[in-house]
């Protein structure tokens, strides 16, 4: 019995390693029968684990894959709502929405552009003068 947690244990040292390293002891790991339970500590869920060639290979157990997919579908479902919702179309803004925005933007740069012009006649009627 000892040999086998000792080989064990060191089949798993590198799917330890590999583990994220903020909790150590998240999982628990169980034999049972021919495969291994494992368990989650911090979110309770729990995978059904066996040894093929060499590695663990762990799939979810079965109520927790019927609650994934339900959440998938349940997803999907949202999406499919808010697409046909009209959510996207009211994103882009109305043919009159985008006159007004042109509108306040021409009124800036010809705002803008008559500084220009001032700035640029003041230097030419008061010339630096020259020192070299």
């Amino acid at each position: 019995m000892k040999v086998l947690v000792l080989t064990l244990a060191i089949g798993l040292l590198p799917l330890a390693a590999a583990a994220t390293d903020a909790d150590a002891s998240r999982f628990q790991l169980e034999r049972s029968g021919d495969h291994f339970v494992r368990l989650d500590r911090q979110t309770g869920a729990m995978s059904i684990c066996q040894d093929k060639d060499g590695a663990l290979v762990c799939r979810m157990a079965a109520d927790e894959r019927a609650a994934y997919e339900d959440e998938l579908d349940r997803l999907s479902e949202r999406v499919t709502k808010l697409e046909q919702g009209g959510l996207v179309q009211r994103a882009l803004p109305s043919d009159a929405e985008i006159d007004r925005s042109i509108s306040i933007m021409e009124r800036m740069m010809k705002s803008f552009m008559g500084m220009v012009k001032e700035l640029q006649s003041e230097d030419k009627a008061n010339p630096l003068p020259q020192k070299t």
